[in-house]
């Protein structure tokens, strides 16, 4: 009787593991109506992450109807929208810490507000459980309406420069571009402080890199010429002399300018580099209209 109930046992064990085998071999993937997405941009020096699911339009009137006016929205589907700042930014001027935020906005005629909020753990919008004194900075922002519809749920970056850029929410016929600055100077000139100024056995990539952040933030460029030339002593590229070359022209010193133009040219032209051969008679050509 035993060994009876014994391996009725193992037959019934093995019957469930078979039908919970086939209940899961039955199950159809289909697509997702609103997929999931993730979006990443340096913006200076801080890596900006946003991860949010994309709805589509589908013939729905969006703003002022699915997404009502006035009522706080996920920024999205599904889950609240996440982002993600690996340095401190300015949101609009007002200044948000490093680290993740839900992202919210209340959608308005004629502005939005946009909510960077510190519990990331709600779904959709938060429902009950959200609290406003948990939000991080609210602000207002200013839409701009499209020529062209956009039907899928957009989240991106644009307007990008050295310390600054703007993300993009997009949807139906509206864009709510939101500005984010960092702090880069303070960044880069203690880099060049520790590995530069007081740095030993300075390498001439290091010597170049700091002599053209001088240059291109219109800094000491005398001081931008010298570490430049410094570079070139040890190391010459065709890149850094026409850097030099640059720096030089600024400086109106127009003769040294071209006699490092053409020094450039020379190693470009030994390294099949016709783009750099261009720049510098490009160079060339503006030094001799102003002599």
């Amino acid at each position: 009787m035993k060994k009876m109930l014994s391996l009725h046992l193992v037959w019934s064990m093995a019957m469930a593991l078979f039908l919970m085998g086939s209940q899961a071999s039955a199950q159809i993937q289909t697509p997702a109506a609103s997929p999931s997405a993730t979006v990443t941009q340096v913006v200076g020096l801080t890596k900006v992450t946003v991860d949010y699911s994309r709805p589509s339009m589908k013939g729905r009137k969006i703003f002022g109807d699915l997404a009502p006016y006035g009522r706080l929205w996920r920024t999205g589907a599904n889950a609240a929208t996440k982002i993600t700042f690996s340095d401190e930014v300015m949101l609009e001027g007002n200044k948000v810490p490093a680290g993740e935020y839900a992202l919210y906005t209340i959608p308005g005629e004629k502005d939005w507000t946009v909510v960077i909020h510190k519990n990331t753990k709600h779904w959709g919008d938060g429902g009950t459980d959200y609290k406003q004194e948990d939000d991080q900075v609210r602000f207002k922002v200013t839409p701009k309406k499209l020529n062209e519809k956009v039907e899928t749920f957009t989240i991106g970056f644009a307007d990008l420069t050295n310390s600054a850029g703007v993300l993009q929410i997009m949807w139906e016929n509206t864009l709510v571009p939101v500005k984010i600055t960092t702090d880069v100077d303070t960044k880069v000139m203690a880099q060049i402080k520790e590995k530069v100024v007081n740095g030993t056995n300075v390498a001439p990539g290091l010597y170049a890199a700091a002599a053209a952040y001088y240059a291109d933030t219109n800094k000491d460029l005398k001081q931008a010429l010298t570490w430049m030339k410094q570079a070139n002593e040890k190391d010459p590229k065709f890149w850094t002399l026409h850097q030099q070359a640059k720096i030089q022209a600024k400086l109106n010193d127009f003769k040294g300018a071209t006699t490092t133009a053409q020094k450039s040219i020379e190693l470009a032209k030994k390294e099949n580099n016709a783009d750099y051969v261009a720049l510098n008679e490009k160079l060339l050509a503006e030094i001799k209209n102003k002599k």
